[in-house]
């Protein structure tokens, strides 16, 4: 497994994450972002990957409306997406993480048929340009983020994976080592973000290792499912991304790499 971290598309995330030991940046282009000044960093960007030697290990769009009011596809925000799957390629990064939101005054029914043909786009875009789509587990304007809907989804579509972060499962009140265990055979892309509930409420995303999540368990499920992808680092947390933002991100390396068995 290779340790990355989420980071804005610019230099100094290079620099940072090749000064810090780090295999890959991860970029979110999210909703009210501008997908193709995305697109037109490329060029630039394959230079820094170049200079600093560090990857770009996945990029992805949270957030955003993919379906209208009347379940059909967004023209504009298929193009992102498929903006996004070229950058990609062009990157040699090969996982691109999405989401899909739901529609209300339609049945759950055809809210999952709409996913499906929406997701059956990107894949097939993808796979001719060597990325793999996967759906994030963020309740971020997505509900393709637990069992009930892999079973649908997933279960339909074979070559779609899943961007798991466990938090979103512990915060939801679910079991997210049943979860990795049940699913990580589909997870083609893990985010490391820590948990912090106080009276059965959510406190704070510290760095992992100062937080409530079983790390242990969490990486001996990854070993025992065979999970061998990428690990990105999500500073996530206001307190740990002011003042304390560096120091958090340096905890949470060094918290994880004993974890990473070469």
């Amino acid at each position: 497994m290779q340790l990355g971290i989420i980071a804005d598309p610019v230099e100094k995330s290079f620099r940072m994450a090749r000064d810090k030991g780090l295999s890959f940046v991860e970029f979110c282009i999210n909703v009210g972002m501008d997908c193709h000044k995305f697109f037109q960093q490329v060029e630039e960007l394959k230079g820094y990957m170049e200079r600093y030697q560090v990857a770009v290990g996945s990029v992805g769009r949270w957030g955003s409306n993919k379906l209208d009011e009347h379940g059909e596809i967004i023209e504009e925000e298929l193009q992102n997406n498929y903006l996004l799957i070229d950058a990609a390629s062009q990157l040699g990064c090969t996982v691109m993480n999405t989401g899909v939101n739901y529609v209300e005054g339609l049945s759950y029914f055809e809210n999952i048929s709409r996913a499906i043909a929406f997701l059956e786009k990107l894949l097939d875009y993808g796979k001719k340009r060597g990325v793999r789509i996967a759906v994030y587990n963020c309740r971020w304007n997505n509900y393709i983020c637990s069992p009930e809907q892999w079973k649908l989804v997933h279960g339909h579509l074979k070559d779609l994976g899943i961007k798991y972060d466990s938090s979103h499962c512990i915060y939801d009140g679910g079991d997210y080592l049943q979860e990795m265990k049940d699913w990580g055979k589909r997870f083609y892309h893990v985010h490391i973000k820590g948990t912090l509930s106080i009276g059965g409420e959510r406190f704070d995303d510290p760095p992992a290792g100062l937080d409530d999540t079983n790390w242990g368990a969490f990486f001996s499920v990854l070993y025992a499912i065979g999970y061998n992808d990428r690990l990105s680092i999500e500073p996530h947390s206001p307190v740990w991304r002011k003042q304390l933002g560096e120091k958090g991100v340096d905890f949470s390396i060094q918290y994880i790499r004993p974890f990473l068995m070469k």
